[in-house]
């Protein structure tokens, strides 16, 4: 094993202690944002009219925002740096989130939710972008699994705080629904104005590590850039974005994020129904179980697909896992721990399903068109997201029964299919064998 090697992994693991876990307190409060409305439906349906549809759409109406300016956001990422463009997108939206104190109506409603999205913009992506330029492909799995943590402690902590914000209603003459989107958003400014300070743009930027693993660490990154550069994936902008592979990956993930939205728009209104508990801190209790399951699953899963390089087979079943947990979590609400344990086994599937996806199109792409690629990819897979709750709701008034449930247990079927159908592209076959592991040089 070469020095070079040896130097890189000593600088990869204080990547890992250093950056990966600040960039997952970035993500929480950034999903604990887009998803803290699940809190405020009843109160919204009561005190101002918001039905369930008008929900559904404002809910969904976030990832229009978002889709549309993704890709100039993750652009303007590569150009300018992620330090001071990731801190540009969190107090932004921070402030967006603070204002939703001050809904009165669906207009207002829709207005701040699509604010929401188009200040989140390239958060994301960014970050995935962000990653590869610190962390070997050999461990990006293993970095996007604790970067996807974010979504399972976001339920674990950020469920109960919500829940305890709503307890405080009156205090100051607020009510809690306009206490819990007021901390919730002043909390994402101040972490933003501390990531401008904390993040460093690249490694040879990195003034934490000695010099001799700085340089070996930006070394091996660049060199693995150069091997993709050489390879079959776009590399330009325009031709990222016109790669039929591109589009394939975005199909996939917009699969995968039916799931996972329409599941989280109406996980505390769903616990409630299965439990018989009023909304408040007892209850986001409830909706934290199925989400320390959804922790254990990304710490697990992402290295186990890294290790094995079976990314492919074991994103399959998660998202067959998916589907079951759906489906039973309908089945079975008459019997509330079986129902739990069914939301349980759904989060298992689809928080660590996330990061064995991304493995795929990031082999694909480097530079501007990594940026362009990565930010089309999730634009376009987040407009599962809009649909998903607007879906959700749409099924269960015409239809009745579980048949939103259903229709989104189907979205993960649909989702494991595409994954599946991967085996017929090349590159993707080479990463389930360690081909392009090995294809990076490892010494001078």
């Amino acid at each position: 094993m070469s020095d070079r090697f040896e130097l890189s992994e000593r600088a990869t693991k204080k990547v890992f202690k250093r950056l990966v876990p600040f960039l997952l307190l970035m993500y929480v409060i950034a999903f604990l944002d887009r998803s803290n409305v699940s809190f405020a439906q009843e109160e919204f349906e009561v005190d101002f009219g918001i039905s369930a549809a008008a929900y559904a759409l404002g809910a969904g109406l976030f990832f229009v925002g978002y889709a549309i300016f993704e890709i100039p956001s993750n652009l303007l990422l590569h150009r300018v740096g992620a330090r001071w463009w990731l801190a540009r997108i969190m107090v932004s939206w921070g402030i967006v989130s603070s204002l939703f104190v001050f809904v009165q109506g669906p207009v207002s409603f829709y207005i701040l939710r699509l604010l929401l999205g188009i200040t989140e913009a390239g958060f994301f992506p960014g970050v995935i972008l962000y990653l590869t330029y610190w962390v070997p492909a050999r461990h990006l799995s293993r970095a996007r699994g604790y970067f996807y943590m974010g979504i399972a402690l976001a339920g674990m902590i950020g469920n109960p705080l919500s829940g305890g914000l709503l307890e405080l209603n009156g205090v100051a003459n607020l009510r809690g629904i306009q206490w819990m989107f007021l901390v919730e958003g002043v909390l994402a400014i101040a972490v933003g104005v501390w990531s401008y300070f904390f993040l460093t743009d690249r490694p040879r930027n990195a003034t934490w590590l000695p010099d001799d693993e700085r340089t070996a660490l930006a070394d091996t990154v660049e060199q693995e850039d150069n091997t993709k550069a050489a390879g079959e994936g776009p590399q330009k902008v325009l031709l990222a974005l016109a790669n039929w592979r591109i589009w394939y990956f975005a199909a996939l993930y917009f699969c995968i994020q039916i799931a996972v939205y329409g599941m989280t728009f109406f996980l505390p209104t769903q616990v409630t129904k299965i439990t018989g508990q009023e909304l408040g801190f007892a209850a986001a209790l409830v909706t934290a179980i199925p989400w320390v399951f959804g922790l254990a699953s990304v710490a697990f899963f992402p290295g186990l697909a890294d290790r094995t390089r079976r990314h492919r087979t074991i994103g399959t079943v998660l998202l067959l896992v998916t589907a079951v947990g759906i489906f039973l979590s309908g089945l079975l609400s008459g019997t509330p721990v079986l129902a739990i344990a069914g939301l349980a086994l759904a989060a298992i599937g689809f928080v660590a399903v996330q990061p064995i996806f991304w493995t795929l199109p990031t082999e694909y792409l480097t530079g501007y068109a990594a940026a362009a690629g990565i930010g089309l990819i999730n634009s376009l897979g987040n407009l599962g997201g809009f649909l998903a709750p607007i879906m959700r709701s749409s099924f269960d008034d015409s239809v009745g029964g579980n048949a939103g449930l259903n229709a989104l247990a189907l979205g993960a079927v649909a989702a494991a299919a595409l994954l599946a159908l991967t085996t017929f592209f090349p590159k993707a076959n080479d990463i389930e064998t360690g081909a392009a592991e090995t294809m990076v040089p490892r010494s001078r």
